[in-house]
């Protein structure tokens, strides 16, 4: 059974979220995807991110990870090239084409990749430009606070 969820109070009562609550609402639209290849994505610090994917049977020619924009997406692609002579009786290791999407915040940039026993691994760090981390104001007190002269407008005066 599916639920859906209706986001319309929060669109009337919120300014500034519109990105993320038309991705909530994109994400509830969905139709189930496939489950594979499984992957975990890790917080390995305030900044810092991580997304393992079991990608066992794929080399790093078999696979292609591209970043536009806040889309980060793993495709894999498996060459026959170099294939096994013989039969299977079993074929339990999928070999199958996916691609797999990630959407990313804002300022999160792909650092590098890996492909170590089977496990592609994906290092991400959201870089938050110069202008937009926390900076102090100081506060100046009431003398060195430069003096604004205000003037006055006078009405014109008719002659009578």
């Amino acid at each position: 059974m599916r639920t859906t969820f209706d986001f319309a109070p929060l669109f009337r009562s919120s300014v500034g979220f519109d990105r993320m609550l038309d991705a909530l609402e994109y994400t509830s639209r969905l139709a189930p995807i496939d489950n594979w290849p499984s992957y975990d994505i890790v917080k390995l610090g305030e900044d810092d991110y991580r997304v393992n994917m079991a990608v066992a049977g794929f080399t790093e020619n078999d696979l292609t990870i591209t970043q536009e924009q806040d889309m980060l997406m793993v495709a894999g692609r498996k060459s026959d090239e170099g294939g096994e002579n013989g039969e299977y009786l079993h074929r339990g290791i999928a070999a199958r084409a996916f691609q797999r999407r990630f959407e990313l915040a804002d300022h999160v940039k792909v650092v590098g990749a890996s492909l170590v026993n089977g496990v592609l691994t994906i290092d991400l760090k959201r870089e938050l430009p110069e202008e937009m981390k926390p900076r102090r104001i100081a506060i100046a007190s009431g003398e060195a606070l430069p003096k604004v002269e205000t003037q006055r407008i006078e009405a014109k005066k008719l002659a009578a």
